[in-house]
């Protein structure tokens, strides 16, 4: 009577993104045989969840994915959706990574010194594992949107594309962190009647006395902070600024759009027979946007003032506009809204992963992808180490760390017990 063996790898890597086949690369480059496990295609996020006028928010210098720099003739403008794709299936063909495509992982437990790993197509185990799957998992909807009429299209910004798509009328927008106001001008540039609730999202200038202020900011230091400084903790729950790329980049200030028809709201607190209820707080939302805005510029005058830098006069934001008033409500009907765009972020998933390794709030416990259990480690969250982590200008840094340690755990695992057999 014949059994199967399990397939055996130094390491397997959970997720085909950018992360995943950044550790790919690193672990082929060290000789350690492995698997990259994708529940759907590799990249798909960016070919299936951005919509089609979607563009980088930082500018194009920044992709810097492992051996795999901006290799275009823009390097201060921003990729669109198709450049940015033919960017990634590039980077992709460089790697050669042995990926499972269609193969979700459902589970991740101790066995011996590794680890088995059950996946759809059967199992494996591994002394190492990498988690490259990300925060952004199942699109998050609110309590209110299970209220909303049902002669109301709804849909998450993971499934906008364009106006197009939406019936005639207007459209609310809910959120107004970078897809929320992305989506919002991409409407209002349609020519849609918008209706936005805001969040606490900060905003940031796209440019300022005479360069864009990534650059300013790469120049200060600011990309080069890791969450080992003292209070830098909390970035890793903390909104990205709104602002973009797009037309070759520009401020996106919410007080112009009112100022053009927009119609803004404080944050959603809830829908009962088509009628919205909003907090109050427009304009506290509006004003914390703005003095992150001033913020930052008055970081840049320092800098520039320090170093005695040539550069073109600059001055603190002063608003365009501000609400008479704090709107509460908004009835659907009687404003024609006839979708609802939901920027309500994304609820991570790691159910799959059976080891102690979160915090109360579900909150992966790590040091720069490094997990407190021999092995194991997380790679592709946001602020995983620096304000690049998890995109492509920190990721590939962050997958070098994260590979060498994973290396030096096979290495201790291969000298204190037996070999297991390898897959391939």
């Amino acid at each position: 009577m014949s059994t199967t063996q399990i397939p055996h790898y130094d390491v397997v890597v959970v997720g085909g993104g950018q992360a995943g086949l950044s550790a790919s690369h690193y672990l082929s480059k060290r000789g350690l045989s492995h698997v990259v496990f994708e529940k759907k295609s590799a990249m798909h996020k960016w070919r299936d969840e951005r919509w089609d006028n979607f563009c980088l928010v930082t500018p194009n210098w920044q992709c810097r994915l492992p051996d795999h720099p901006y290799d275009g003739a823009d390097p201060h403008g921003f990729m669109v959706k198709e450049e940015i794709l033919a960017y990634l299936d590039r980077f992709a063909a460089k790697v050669k990574a042995p990926i499972q495509e269609n193969t979700g992982v459902t589970a991740i437990e101790r066995e011996g010194a590794g680890f088995r790993v059950e996946t759809q197509q059967g199992v494996v185990t591994a002394n190492a594992v990498i988690v490259a799957t990300s925060l952004y998992g199942a699109p998050s909807l609110p309590p209110a949107a299970a209220h909303v009429p049902s002669d109301i299209m709804q849909m998450h910004t993971a499934d906008y594309r364009s106006a197009a798509q939406l019936p005639d009328g207007a459209v609310l927008v809910v959120g107004s962190g970078q897809s929320g106001a992305q989506i919002a001008e991409d409407l209002h540039l349609a020519g849609r009647q918008v209706h936005l609730a805001t969040g606490n999202a900060p905003r940031c200038a796209r440019f300022y006395r005479g360069r864009d202020v990534v650059d300013w900011l790469w120049d200060i230091g600011q990309y080069a902070i890791t969450i080992a400084h003292d209070g830098m903790g909390k970035k890793r729950h903390d909104t990205n600024h709104y602002l973009t790329g797009r037309d070759g980049g520009r401020d996106i200030d919410l007080r112009a759009f009112a100022l053009q028809g927009m119609k803004l709201y404080g944050r959603l607190t809830g829908c009962s027979k088509g009628q919205l209820a909003f907090e109050p707080n427009l304009a506290r939302n509006l004003d914390e946007a703005d003095k992150v805005y001033n913020g930052i510029n008055a970081l840049i005058d320092r800098h520039i003032a320090d170093n005695s830098i040539e550069a073109p006069a600059g001055a603190p934001y002063v608003p365009l506009w501000t609400p008479d008033s704090e709107p509460t409500s908004l009835d659907l009907r009687a404003e024609n809204v006839s979708a609802i765009v939901w920027a309500t972020g994304f609820t991570p998933d790691f159910s799959f992963v059976r080891l102690p390794i979160f915090d109360g709030t579900g909150y992966p416990v790590q040091r720069r992808g490094v997990t407190g259990i021999p092995g194991l480690y997380m790679l592709g969250l946001p602020w995983l180490w620096t304000w690049g982590s998890g995109r492509f200008l920190g990721v590939g840094e962050d997958a070098d760390y994260v590979v060498n340690d994973a290396a030096a755990h096979v290495a201790r695992v291969a000298h204190s017990s037996a070999p297991l057999a390898r897959a391939g």
